[in-house]
């Protein structure tokens, strides 16, 4: 993508000067046409050196934190009758990630420029996702932006709050792990080497386990190169293959089966998509288009699936959970919820209620995660170490024993 910065009129006649992302002039076009603007003008924008090693690399990272301080702080000036667009250079002044200060200055251009500021969002998809647009959109439409951004900040916290914990209870086994390979490692490349010296110049019988080793340490000082490339081209095949459609399915698939992670990232999942219905339907949202757009944050394939055929449903005029009860992946007691909210008319209620008892769920499995693990763990550690202490050890024995 490259930066174009446009000049337009509205229907008001007043001129609109703003920047924007986008892959060509065309698509820019395409977008000002779309928001019935008169294209006057439009140029690719020459870029700063920080803006552009930024989009570069992986300098342009904005994490949930991040949102949660903008959208949280913004509603607050908001409330308080600040006008949005001093509201949104103040926030330029204060926010500390570098990309997302440009991209908050860049929105500020834009609404200054007679944008809306769902508009402006919209030009920056990595950011603001459809989500945030559509939102924000209901909430300028209602009257209710200060609320909305409360809804959006309150979410987005929960996320960095769920990230933080899943992160916090996978440290303990990662570095069980980590510190199994480092001692493995020493053991294969440093310690049987020695011992194969001398169980050679002995004459003495090798134990098949340390044989084994011994196999694995010539393996690894002659092919290491074959071992680094064969981890690159594993690691390439799994970054490129997520970016397919194939890949991320099965990807996808793989999250919700896997043993103890499964139901985590299933109840993750009913989270995002009841949080995110509810909230949207709460913004005045139709409820197709509100399932289109909760179809992308809840980030799983065989969800986006399965909101792709309730909305279908609903296009043809039949309830929601009609479509839902008949998917795999959604509990029964969730498509029965939504069916009585449906009836009752309290569709939000239901799906806010829906999802803070799986919240709790999340809290509670990420709560004894550690403990469900341990086991495993030790059962784990127990064989690799027992593995590593006859390979040494076994051979040095029966070494004293024959003298």
């Amino acid at each position: 993508m490259s930066v174009y910065k446009y000049k337009a009129k509205d229907r008001r006649g007043n001129i609109i000067e703003a920047a924007m992302d986008a892959v060509s002039t065309e698509a820019v076009a395409n977008f000002l046409l779309d928001k019935k603007l008169a294209i006057i003008d439009i140029r690719p924008q020459v870029v700063s050196g920080v803006w552009y090693w930024q989009k570069i690399f992986f300098f342009n990272r904005v994490s949930n934190k991040d949102l949660v301080i903008f959208f949280r702080q913004l509603a607050v000036m908001v409330e308080a009758n600040i006008p949005l667009v001093r509201g949104l250079r103040i926030l330029v002044r204060q926010t500390k990630n570098d990309y997302l200060r440009n991209v908050i200055d860049k929105v500020a251009d834009e609404v200054e420029g007679g944008s809306s500021f769902s508009s402006a969002l919209e030009v920056h998809p990595d950011i603001f996702t459809k989500f945030y647009v559509n939102i924000m959109r209901s909430g300028e439409t209602s009257g209710r932006l200060s609320e909305v951004m409360n809804y959006l900040a309150d979410q987005k916290e929960k996320d960095y709050d769920l990230e933080s914990k899943v992160r916090g209870a996978m440290i303990y086994p990662a570095m069980i792990v980590l510190v199994l390979g480092v001692v493995g490692f020493i053991v294969v490349a440093f310690v049987i080497p020695g011992i194969t010296k001398m169980l050679i110049e002995s004459g003495a019988q090798i134990p098949l386990i340390t044989q084994i080793m011994m196999n694995l340490a010539n393996f690894l000082r002659n092919f290491w190169w074959l071992v680094v490339l064969t981890a690159v081209g594993l690691l390439i095949i799994f970054f490129v293959g997520r970016r397919t459609p194939e890949g991320r399915r099965f990807l996808d698939l793989v999250k919700l089966k896997i043993p103890i992670f499964g139901a985590i990232f299933k109840d993750i999942y009913i989270v995002r998509f009841a949080q995110s219905f509810a909230t949207l339907i709460k913004g005045g949202v139709p409820i197709a288009q509100g399932l289109a757009v909760v179809k992308e944050v809840v980030d799983n394939k065989m969800f986006e699936e399965m909101i792709n055929n309730a909305i279908g449903s609903v296009n043809e005029g039949n309830q929601i959970s009609e479509s839902l009860a008949a998917s795999p992946y959604l509990p029964q007691i969730v498509a029965n919820m939504i069916s009585v909210g449906e009836e009752s008319g309290k569709l939000e209620e239901v799906l806010d209620k829906a999802a803070d008892f799986y919240s709790k769920e999340i809290d509670n499995s990420v709560r004894n995660l550690s403990n469900l693990i341990e086991p495993i763990i030790m059962i784990f550690l127990g064989i690799a170490v027992a593995l590593f202490v006859i390979a040494v050890l076994l051979p040095m024995w029966q070494l004293s024993s024959a003298f």
